[in-house]
């Protein structure tokens, strides 16, 4: 293993020094698998594609260009998936508060989910390569990534059978480790769009998900909605894009009483009628007009049934503190994500979108608690809604812990002292 372990550091050092990625490692095994069992396997629509590069490709993958775009601050600031403590989970977290927020305050929100055909795949190399001479990488670095996005090739392997190699003349990777990584970079321009029309919105690999706020009495859609999906659709042809019509939703997010009230609509989005949908799901979570969470949580529940029933055979070794932990209540492992999420952001450990949403309480005068990290909690209108949203439930939740939890030094001490005061809670229990 050791010699091994030297040959491939070689390898890597000669292709970044020299900026030439080898030709051996620009070959993808592309492996058609079947997205849902019971599909029709005559139709080839039925079939996802499954890229398999070698191994030392995904090492020598591991490049400094994350690096690069976060020192330099380069990346889209409602972009999680690439920033180091950017999530799914973060991501949602965001989207769902500034939802809740709008609705505690009487507003609709129209939240609309583009889909791209094949994204990763149209991706023009001379417009990616022009935007990354343009946010500063030169020299051999980027002759480096010339070379990997050129003289690729690929070939089709089902089982014992493997298909004549064909040349690869644009796109990047997939499942390579740079390709998420440079479709971000090469839509870094659409974030300029969307601030024009003042659409919120947040990115994840090639989800985007676009929201507007408005009074019920509006005219709906926004014009500023309409005219802004006209113009990303002008720029997605500009940049080889596909926007797939036919699988783009929309969904209005309100109270009950506000959603009631809304004159029913249709968009036009390239062509296609789109009206709103009940729910649609947004990066894995199933989304209501409500935001209740009732059919995601009731997906949830049935696919963990398994699951439950073989911890349920653990149960005699619950006396067992660290076991209990794993049985503290639904609403205690919510409050637990909540106030882990926002240690993490008083401590530099989430993104900026995130810390934007709380702000440390100032006393008029200088008090003896002035010490012991209180955060201001805003109001809310309605306990379904402004009351859920994290700018509010996390401060109200951070500012009820004992000190010595809230006064944490490392994220380990922080979850230890809150399982063992969140458990306390829920069983009545002393510490």
């Amino acid at each position: 293993m050791p010699a091994l372990s030297s040959l491939i550091v070689d390898i890597i050092h000669s292709s970044l020094t020299s900026g030439v990625v080898p030709s051996s490692l620009k070959t993808v095994a592309i492996t058609p698998t079947i997205k849902k069992p019971g599909a029709d396997p005559n139709d080839l629509n039925n079939f996802r594609p499954i890229s398999n590069l070698p191994f030392i490709s995904k090492i020598l993958e591991r490049t400094q260009l994350n690096t690069h775009l976060s020192h330099y601050n380069l990346f889209e600031q409602f972009q999680s998936g690439f920033p180091a403590h950017h999530s799914t989970e973060t991501a949602l977290v965001k989207i769902t508060n500034d939802l809740l927020m709008a609705s505690d305050s009487g507003l609709l929100s129209i939240l609309v989910l583009p889909d791209l055909s094949a994204a990763f795949d149209t991706v023009s190399h001379d417009i990616l390569l022009d935007r990354l001479a343009f946010i500063g990488i030169t020299d051999i670095p980027l002759a480096w990534l010339i070379s990997y996005l050129t003289g690729r090739t690929q070939f089709v392997q089902l089982k014992n059978l493997r298909s004549s190699s064909s040349p690869v003349s644009n796109g990047v990777p997939k499942g390579s480790v740079l390709g998420p990584l440079l479709f971000t970079i090469y839509r870094l321009p659409l974030g300029h769009i969307l601030r024009k029309f003042h659409i919120q919105f947040h990115c994840y690999a090639d989800d985007t998900q676009l929201y507007i706020s408005t009074k019920p009495s509006s005219t709906l859609p926004p014009t500023a909605l309409s005219n802004c999906l006209l113009e990303i659709k002008s720029w997605f042809s500009l940049n080889f894009l596909k926007l797939n019509s036919d699988k783009t939703e929309v969904l209005l997010i309100g109270t009950r009483s506000t959603l009631a009230k809304y004159n029913p609509f249709s968009m036009s989005i390239d062509n296609f009628i789109v009206s709103p949908s009940p729910q649609v799901r947004s990066l894995g979570v199933i989304l209501d007009g409500t935001l209740t969470f009732e059919a995601y949580i009731n997906n949830v529940t049935r696919s963990a049934y398994f699951h439950l029933r073989n911890i349920n055979g653990l149960r005699p070794l619950s006396h067992q503190p660290a076991l209990l932990f794993s049985y503290l209540p639904i609403k205690s492992r919510f409050n637990f994500k909540t106030l882990l999420l926002t240690f993490k952001i008083l401590h530099n450990l989430a993104p900026s979108y995130l810390a934007e949403l709380i702000h440390a309480h100032t006393p008029s005068r200088t008090l003896r608690s002035s010490s012991t990290i209180q955060l201001f909690t805003p109001s809310a209108n309605l306990t379904t809604m402004g009351s859920r949203a994290f700018s509010r439930s996390a401060p109200s939740l951070w500012n009820s812990l004992p000190l010595d939890i809230r006064t944490s030094d490392t994220v380990s001490t922080f979850k230890s002292r809150l399982k063992t005061h969140l458990f306390c809670m829920a069983y009545s229990v002393s510490a």
